[in-house]
């Protein structure tokens, strides 16, 4: 009787419903997830000298995965921050075959208990008001994107927001009437509610104004240069 369990028969599950659909994660965790495990099962293949398609969960056990983690520290130059998302990844992964085999669950446990290491938190630099208004006073309006450039400066000075949350915002976010309030979708699709500054309301509604929308509210907020979503 052949006890073992291919890793091959996890992946698809992981990703598809468990990742994608019990959990709900964005498109670009799961690329990271993707591109972890990628590094983890070329790394495993090759110290085993086995193809990658016929690992089997059984290789890969807590000594396998802290030999993945110094290479990617030393051998890759990945910073500690780096190697603990390594980290988090195959964690998360490995408590979901032990889910799914209770036989595995040792084996996941001591995999799931690696520890992170320590990052060092340098100080968080601000910038002055008199910087700040230096780079407002950067942006030309008369300029093509002029308009745009300043409504984003003000939003993200506003809200504080991840440029992904700009970058997927949506009209239909937007609450321009008095008081002026910005809906935005964080990590872990958490919604939350900012007010907006007056000076914000106004520069956007300029901004929209000058797109000359029609009423679709599903339409994104900033364009890039060639008129298209995205950076």
């Amino acid at each position: 009787m052949n006890n073992s369990h291919p890793v091959a028969d996890y992946m698809h599950p992981f990703f598809y419903q468990y990742l994608a659909g019990a959990k709900g994660v964005s498109s670009n965790t799961i690329i990271s997830y993707r591109d972890t495990l990628k590094l983890f099962l070329c790394f495993g293949a090759q110290r085993l000298k086995k193809p990658v398609d016929r690992l089997n969960i059984e290789d890969l056990d807590d000594k396998m995965i802290l030999a993945f983690l110094n290479h990617v520290e030393n051998s890759r130059g990945n910073s500690t921050s780096t190697r603990n998302a390594r980290l988090a990844c195959i964690r998360t992964f490995f408590g979901f075959v032990g889910g799914q085999e209770p036989p595995l669950l040792e084996s996941c446990r001591k995999i799931r208990s690696i520890p992170v290491k320590r990052v060092e938190h340098k100080t968080v630099e601000y910038l002055e008001a008199h910087e700040m208004q230096a780079i407002f006073d950067s942006v030309d309006i008369q300029s093509r994107t002029g308009i745009r450039d300043n409504a984003l400066l003000l939003i993200l000075y506003n809200t504080g927001a991840r440029v992904q949350e700009i970058v997927g915002l949506s009209i239909g976010d937007l609450r321009l009437n008095p008081p002026g309030q910005v809906t935005l979708l964080g990590k872990g699709r958490k919604q939350r509610a900012c007010p907006l500054w007056p000076e914000t309301v106004n520069a956007l509604k300029n901004y929209l104004e000058n797109r000359h929308l029609k009423d679709t509210s599903n339409e994104l907020v900033f364009l890039n240069a060639k008129r298209t979503p995205g950076y």
